[in-house]
């Protein structure tokens, strides 16, 4: 039986991707937002697709905002840009 690979919505585009294949963005229990690459940190998280078109839309629509129910400092948008150029994920 093959084994099922996590699904998990971009909230950019609002594509459903494996989710290895997105960045996930947390917030922890504290409130600190950061990026998680490990996908393993405590706390809420969202996903993005690492597309910088992606990321503009996300930052348009607030989209990060809402679901993790904070306001996202521009430090992260800033450091999500940088790994996207970089082709981090």
């Amino acid at each position: 039986m093959q084994k099922k690979i996590p699904q998990r919505q971009c909230m950019g585009c609002r594509e459903r991707k494996a989710k290895r294949e997105l960045i996930r963005v947390v917030r922890s229990p504290e409130g600190e937002v950061s990026l998680d690459f490990s996908g393993k940190k405590n706390g809420r998280g969202a996903y993005i697709c690492p597309n910088p078109e992606c990321l503009k839309k996300a930052i348009r629509s607030k989209a990060l905002d809402r679901s993790l129910e904070v306001t996202i400092p521009e430090e992260v948008y800033q450091r999500l840009e940088k790994e996207m150029e970089g082709g981090h994920a």
